[in-house]
């Protein structure tokens, strides 16, 4: 047999380069699920998960499948996205190490409820959903950290909503940005650096907005100094600027799926 594994279900197959079962040890992004837990907890949870390698592009979970495993992801970005009714895609959420795929679907039976797709190379942890429903009954506090998670992004979602029919596009945009930058960003001499390769037309699906209304308002942004575009990179010089636009905007780059 080779090294590209089967992840679990028949009709939701998850591939990968598939490692020999145990931990990874890149520390999660702070506000992820696993950084809510102690190293203990977090060594109990994911103990005999196998963990897999993925490719940047690469669908890990279909939107529609039925499924019974969880996806820790360890290492890299992915991204969690569903069409919208007028045919784009809506980017729902942007996932990074320390997030969790598939809680949700492993506590109610019912399909996934969107598509996952790597934007990085990834490293992750997949663990059946049985067996990561035996971890919570086992240790009741990962349970109160992943009840925490979940009612986090869903406050974050309420927010989200509410900023969709109270703002415009380049507010909502500007918001976008500066909690990308706040939250992944990595500052160096020129400005804080958003390594994670998110096209126009992701960025517009984000916010609700059309590719060109996007477009437009980062080609002002770039005009004006506020941001530097590289490809799939963006460098915010100026977070004053866009923190006076986007106002009273939340926007959370991890709201839930």
């Amino acid at each position: 047999m080779d090294r590209r594994g089967w992840a679990c279900h028949a009709g939701g197959v998850v591939t990968g380069t598939r490692d020999a079962p145990g931990r990874a040890g890149t520390a999660p992004v702070p506000g992820s699920f696993l950084a809510r837990l102690g190293p203990a907890d977090r060594e109990f949870l994911l103990d005999g998960g196998a963990v897999r390698r993925y490719s940047a592009n690469t669908t890990v979970v279909h939107r529609g499948d039925p499924s019974d495993f969880v996806i820790f992801l360890v290492g890299g970005w992915a991204k969690v996205s569903t069409d919208a009714r007028n045919g784009h895609e809506a980017l729902l959420a942007i996932r990074g190490p320390g997030d969790v795929i598939g809680e949700l679907a492993a506590i109610d039976g019912r399909p996934r409820s969107a598509s996952v797709r790597t934007l990085t190379p990834v490293r992750a942890t997949v663990l059946a959903s049985a067996r990561f429903l035996g971890r919570l009954r086992q240790r009741p506090d990962i349970a109160i950290a992943l009840l925490g998670h979940v009612a986090d992004r869903l406050r974050e979602s309420d927010a989200h909503r509410l900023g969709f029919g109270a703002h415009t596009v380049p507010e909502r945009l500007a918001a976008y940005l500066l909690d990308l930058a706040e939250r992944h960003g990595v500052a160096d001499g020129a400005g804080t650096v958003i390594d994670i390769p998110l096209s126009q037309r992701e960025l517009a699906g984000a916010v609700g907005a059309s590719r060109e209304a996007a477009a437009r308002f980062l080609r002002i942004l770039r005009e004006r100094r506020v941001i530097v575009t590289l490809r799939r990179r963006i460098v915010v010089v100026q977070p004053e600027v866009l923190r006076s636009i986007s106002r009273s905007v939340h926007f959370d780059a991890e709201r839930p799926c």
